[in-house]
């Protein structure tokens, strides 16, 4: 099991992380998937403004979730551009994959919605779920990067891979 995994989409490096990040070499990209606000008000909220002010020369970009329910005075003070979908080069990025099912095609897509997991089954009726990082052929689906939330299992098929996320390290699972 690795602590970071290289993989190559469109002859493009990423990093995978434990973490529940993505590094696109190339653009110098750190990739976080999750929305960014569930509540109004909330002790985080405020953190993220602290840390969001001490990093001031840091560009964001979200790509809006359906729960980043902040007003949009909010982004701007923040200075994080928003969009409904993001196009980099041969990728684009849009939080729920029925939007990235509206895309241009000859990209290949990002998304985060479903908050991805893996489930690894042993003898008899245990198993373990983890969080993963999926890459089909067109479409990549990126773990949630907060921990509380559920997963979605996916069903790879043939020519797809999983990562999952254990402990520390990723682990190809397909």
């Amino acid at each position: 099991m690795n602590a970071l995994v290289a993989y190559t989409i469109n002859e493009n490096d990423f990093v995978l992380s434990p973490e529940r990040v993505m590094y696109w070499e190339k653009q110098k990209t750190l990739i976080i998937a999750g929305d960014l606000s569930h509540s109004k008000t909330n002790k985080e909220m405020d953190l993220f403004k602290k840390w969001r002010n001490d990093l001031d020369a840091l560009e964001m970009i979200l790509v809006n979730g359906n729960h980043d329910i902040l007003e949009e005075t909010w982004y701007k003070e923040m200075r994080i551009e928003t969009k409904d979908c993001l196009d980099i080069g041969d990728f684009s990025f849009c939080h729920d994959p029925v939007d990235a099912s509206i895309k241009n095609q000859a990209h290949y897509t990002f998304c985060c919605h479903l908050h991805p997991g893996i489930s690894i089954r042993g003898r008899g009726r245990q198993f373990l779920q983890f969080p993963c990082f999926y890459f089909g052929n067109n479409i990549g689906i990126l773990p949630a990067f907060s921990r509380f939330t559920g997963y979605v299992g996916v069903d790879a098929q043939k020519g797809e891979n999983v990562f999952a996320i254990v402990e520390n390290g990723i682990m190809q699972v397909q």
